[in-house]
């Protein structure tokens, strides 16, 4: 005996849940949140991708903007460290994947420091996807064959900004834009400063694979304007800035289905109401499930019993 007590080994997994829709959450994420003893998530996850998650595992909403504080990173990294050095299984749930424009670098990084054992699950992010959903082929044969993603935010503790619109106003393909809604007059102005022409195709897509996504086409020199917070188009969303964003008017499709914009409310039982939902969001509807009623047996037969004895007596018969 080495006198010595084995310490419980827990794990990080830095899990993308995609764009929105639960169903682009990848296999292997939900393999993670089903073993997951603490799941910290972003508010932007659907709450739908945490219906797999053990009802016995500790939830963690990470805050709203508007409604409950926002964790800092500070913060997020402490927890993620002291629920594994407890031996926990813990999931870092992030909205689309974990390292594009999602600090899940700084979240590696300090698990690396902490010596915390993580593995990285890679998630739809929210270009592919909402080009994907929009009907917009982000590289084409004939229109782009490079795409660059780029922020609208970068770290204000940069002394300069390390992007370099010059090379972007002059990229041979497709730019994304992430995180680019206040900063819209800035990146914007900057592109076309650099040379990138005002008529230039844009694409602005709000809350892609979601039944209320929105799409909304105009060139380069009107994205600020269509930002400007009186459009009410607010995060999450991206912009996509080339020829290839023309294309969505012959291949949109997920708009196109049709119950598309329509808000129906099921209210059969939870346990039954599975297949009509699944086919109406097939159609394009944004379905609620409110079970009005459920469905049991009587805790007496003996009326049921006197009932079928008389029969013969109904005018009606309901099944």
């Amino acid at each position: 005996m080495s006198g010595t007590t084995d310490r419980p080994v827990g794990k990080v997994y830095l899990v993308g849940a995609g764009p929105g829709d639960p169903g682009l959450l990848t296999v292997r994420g939900e393999e993670c949140l089903r073993r997951a003893d603490v799941v910290l998530y972003d508010y932007l996850v659907n709450a739908r991708v945490l219906a797999c998650v053990r009802r016995d595992a500790e939830r963690i909403c990470l805050g709203r903007h508007g409604r409950t504080r926002i964790w800092s990173q500070e913060e997020i990294n402490a927890r993620m460290i002291q629920r594994a050095q407890e031996g926990k299984i813990v999931v870092r749930l992030k909205n689309g994947d974990p390292l594009i424009f999602a600090r899940g670098a700084e979240e590696v990084e300090a698990l690396v420091r902490a010596s915390v054992a993580f593995e990285l699950v890679p998630g739809i992010t929210a270009a592919l996807a909402a080009a994907s959903y929009a009907g917009i082929p982000v590289t084409h044969r004939r229109l782009a064959s490079a795409v660059a993603f780029v922020t609208g935010q970068e770290d204000e503790d940069k002394e300069d900004s390390i992007l370099d619109f010059g090379a972007l106003a002059q990229f041979p393909g497709t730019l994304v834009v992430y995180m680019g809604v206040t900063t819209a007059p800035r990146w914007t102005t900057s592109l076309l400063a650099a040379g990138k022409p005002a008529d230039t195709p844009a694409a602005i897509i709000r809350r892609c694979s979601l039944p209320d996504q929105r799409l909304v086409t105009c060139t380069l020199g009107e994205v600020a304007e269509r930002l400007a917070p009186r459009h009410n188009l607010r995060p999450p969303l991206v912009v996509i800035v080339g020829e290839v964003t023309r294309l969505s008017t012959s291949l949109a499709w997920f708009d196109k289905r049709p119950l598309f914009g329509q808000r129906i409310m099921v209210t059969r039982p939870e346990d039954q109401a599975g297949k009509l939902v699944e086919r109406l969001e097939a159609a394009g509807a944004d379905v609620l499930v409110q079970p009005a009623i459920e469905i049991s047996g009587p805790l007496d037969w003996g009326s049921v019993d006197e009932a079928l004895a008389r029969l013969s007596e109904f005018d009606w018969l309901v099944w």
